[in-house]
């Protein structure tokens, strides 16, 4: 009887030895546009696990967009379904910040040390703070560019290979190509969705969205004008259908649109989708004033907010590995963002000759001493804000209001939102 007790006990320990040891932290992560991330999401996280077997990533369902995004993680705040770790817009931070549901990451980049070694900057930081407040890090960032149909210029009488550099020779390339028929348009805008392409307009032509001490709305002012004025002339004079985001993307893949204006963070669904039914070039997006125009920084910053003390380290470990080198080195090559990481930009190992190599992504690159944040407005209405502003763009696009009339509309709407002190 000793005897098979001794047996047993010897069979349970080979058996404890011989079982893989499980990971002693779950985290559960959160992600918008999968169209986007879900492969680099995954790629990430099985290197992440395989460096750090202790720690297990499990994803939450995505949001479909930023704006769904948000919404999402306020209205989890403080419950049993908040994930541990999301990934939120840049122009959304502020909002996890006056709702006090992030993390403050300031205590740990001050405890980490030296976080310039490991690529990230003090501009870098900067992406993700909140009037000085670390509340995540930059994780994939965007600015808009150019794509165009090289096939479609040339037909059109224009030179591929000198592409228009100001938004009247793009204007008047965009109605020659829409000239040409078959179905053919010259121009998809990407207004849709949020605020963000507005403020490319906007931006590029020196303006601003509130005065300086956010009390008033600023972006009715005559850089304002300009922006939406520039809309309509996409629409009267530069062949610019009324398209929602998908027709717009599905159209100009299919060689029906001229050029169209996103995101850079789409280049790689762009390449995919296009395949070899035309050849397609990237450049950057004009500036209504080249002087003094700025580009908005789009994109999306990791963000932590678990508070449980295990569940918090585990979930830093995994936020600097995102945005860090390696995490930079996935995300661009597999979406067109820009690397937010210095040592995944520089060093061979990582983005060091990605460029060279892959030309349609370089436009981005060019562009990047032109990109300043993108603009979080104050408040609790920051999604209505951001709505309202879109709503009065289709109305220009549809022909229902002139440019004056919606920005009018959309700046008295606005106004009614901001908070009050």
């Amino acid at each position: 009887m000793k005897h098979i007790t001794q047996i047993l006990a010897a069979t349970a320990i080979s058996m404890v030895v011989a079982v893989p040891a499980y990971a002693e932290t779950t985290l559960t992560v959160h992600y918008p546009m999968p169209g986007f991330f879900k492969d680099v999401m995954d790629t990430i996280s099985k290197k992440f696990m395989e460096q750090n077997p202790d720690i297990k990533i499990q994803f939450a369902a995505p949001s479909a967009t930023y704006e769904e995004g948000i919404q999402t993680i306020l209205r989890e705040a403080g419950t049993n379904e908040m994930p541990d770790v999301t990934f939120i817009g840049l122009n959304r931070l502020r909002m996890m910040d006056e709702r006090n549901v992030a993390v403050d990451l300031g205590p740990l980049v001050q405890k980490d040390g030296n976080m310039a070694a490991q690529g990230f900057s003090d501009t870098i930081l900067k992406l993700a703070q909140v009037k000085g407040k670390q509340v995540g890090l930059a994780f994939a960032t965007s600015n808009p560019i150019m794509y165009y149909n090289a096939d479609l210029v040339k037909a059109a009488g224009g030179d591929p290979n000198n592409p228009p550099k100001t938004w009247d020779e793009v204007i008047a390339l965009g109605g020659k190509i829409k000239a040409l028929g078959n179905g053919v348009d010259g121009i998809d805008f990407r207004w849709q969705g949020d605020d963000w392409m507005f403020s490319a307009l906007l931006f590029g032509a020196g303006g601003k969205m509130l005065s300086d001490d956010e009390t008033k709305v600023a972006f009715n002012g005559p850089e304002g004008q300009k922006a939406v004025d520039m809309i309509e002339r996409f629409v009267k004079e530069g062949g610019m259908p009324v398209f929602t985001k998908a027709a717009g993307e599905q159209a100009f893949a299919a060689g029906k649109v001229g050029f169209e204006f996103q995101t850079t963070g789409a280049l790689i669904n762009t390449i995919k989708n296009v395949g070899t039914k035309f050849d397609l070039r990237t450049a950057p997006i004009p500036l209504i004033d080249p002087v003094n125009g700025r580009l908005p920084t789009g994109g999306n910053a990791v963000v932590i907010l678990t508070h449980d003390p295990a569940k918090e380290d585990a979930a830093w470990k995994f936020a600097k590995f995102a945005a860090g080198p390696y995490g930079a080195s996935v995300v661009v090559p597999g979406t067109g963002y820009v690397p937010n990481n210095e040592l995944a930009a520089k060093s061979a190992d990582y983005l060091g000759d990605f460029y060279k190599k892959n030309p349609l992504f370089q436009a981005s690159l060019n562009q990047m001493p032109l990109m300043i944040p993108w603009y979080a407005f104050p408040g609790a209405n920051g999604v209505k804000v951001t709505q309202t502003i879109v709503d009065n763009l289709s109305r220009i696009v549809d022909g229902s209001a002139t440019p004056k009339e919606a920005l009018d509309d959309a700046a008295s709407d606005v106004e009614g939102m901001l908070p009050r002190s």
